[in-house]
């Protein structure tokens, strides 16, 4: 009978469900050649190849496809096997930030429920500022949140592109102010546009403010204004119109993370919710 080494699936299920060696061996702590290793034998001792690596990609075999469902399944009572022996249930109170999570909220969701489904989490979304206020109180563990200007601290996790984007059929008058909207202030990137247009000399007046990062990116969708987003969170079919319209550059949106957690099973999570994060947005950055 077939036996199966756990930490081998483990390496599997990362790589399949992350698409790369290198975020898989960030979600593990390890090397890449450490992962390719442990893949090499699972793949031997099942006498099938599951996966297939291009200089560029990694993708799932057939066989590799067929297999995983059956491998998340063993983790999944690996896992619950351990939470049942501990004496108290793990919990995670996480925020994230509004401007850091945009459409891939559903993808990071997902991806930490199906780490550790006995993992109970407790998750906050807000505006950076807010989040990390709340950390530093301590009623957080752990906040992935945007850079801020007078905060150099944290994990540096991702770096995404700035641009000014509008509705398809905005138009902009020229002997009028630049309609903007944007979060309500402190936001790092509301500030860093309000700089940038006041440096070029650009007139501007906020037409929209708050209601969080979709409520910004419906402003524009129903072509009320401009705003300065990140590319990853900018709305479906918006474009981006900073050089049709003269509007000066911005600086890239970056994302840290900061954490208290000293239980493995929350750091665990923490590392592959940042692997899946830096995947997204490198592929959605790629994309753009």
């Amino acid at each position: 009978m077939k036996t199966l080494d756990i930490e081998a699936v483990q390496a599997f299920v990362a790589v399949a469900e992350l698409r790369s060696f290198t975020r898989a061996a960030e979600a593990l702590e390890t090397s890449q050649a450490a992962v390719s290793l442990k893949l090499k034998r699972l793949e031997d001792r099942l006498g099938r190849r599951l996966l297939e690596r291009t200089p560029r990609m990694v993708r799932l075999s057939a066989q590799g496809a067929a297999f995983l469902g059956a491998a998340r399944a063993l983790l999944s009572a690996h896992d619950q096997a351990l939470a049942d022996l501990s004496e108290a249930p793990a919990r995670l109170a996480l925020g994230i930030g509004d401007h850091v999570a945009g459409p891939d909220l559903p993808v990071l969701l997902a991806q930490l429920a199906g780490h550790d489904p006995a993992l109970t989490i407790e998750v906050r979304i807000g505006a950076s500022r807010e989040l990390l206020d709340a950390f530093d109180r301590g009623e957080i563990d752990a906040a992935i949140i945007r850079q801020l200007p007078d905060r150099r601290d944290g994990e540096f996790l991702t770096a995404d592109p700035v641009a000014w984007f509008a509705s398809p059929n905005w138009a902009h008058h020229d002997t009028r102010p630049l309609r903007l909207a944007s979060l309500a202030a402190p936001c790092s990137i509301r500030a860093n546009a309000i700089k940038a247009l006041d440096a070029a000399g650009i007139a501007w007046r906020e037409v929209f403010v708050g209601g969080g990062i979709v409520g910004v990116g419906a402003a524009v969708t129903a072509g009320l204004a401009v705003a300065a987003l990140a590319r990853r969170v900018a709305p479906v079919g918006a474009v981006d119109v900073g050089d049709r319209l003269g509007l000066p550059p911005l600086p890239p949106a970056e994302a840290v993370l900061h954490a208290n957690v000293t239980d493995p099973r929350s750091r665990a999570a923490l590392r592959v919710l940042a692997a899946t994060l830096r995947g997204v947005s490198t592929r959605r950055n790629e994309a753009a």
